[in-house]
């Protein structure tokens, strides 16, 4: 799949989701595959959100705490970064 088509659904979703709230990633593998393959874009949909968030777009949430981009693991959300 698109890295473009992948950070555009990303950011469409959090734009829906709204600033204070967070996406999962699994949301997003299943906008973009629905039905039971949506896992397979899992790794895909983690390379765009740590490349958008090393830009600054996003921001990657575990535990409810940012994170490092490039160190961490485990269950993560997505959110729109800060705007103050």
């Amino acid at each position: 799949m698109a890295p473009d088509l992948i950070q555009e659904t990303i950011v469409r979703l959090l734009n829906a989701a709204g600033f204070g709230h967070s996406i999962s990633p699994t949301e997003v593998a299943q906008e973009l595959k629905p039905g039971n393959e949506w896992n397979t874009l899992m790794p895909a949909v983690r390379r765009a959100a740590v490349g958008m968030a090393l830009e600054g777009r996003l921001v990657i949430y575990r535990k409810g705490k940012p994170v490092d981009p490039n160190d961490f693991k485990g269950v993560y959300r997505l959110g729109l970064p800060r705007r103050d």
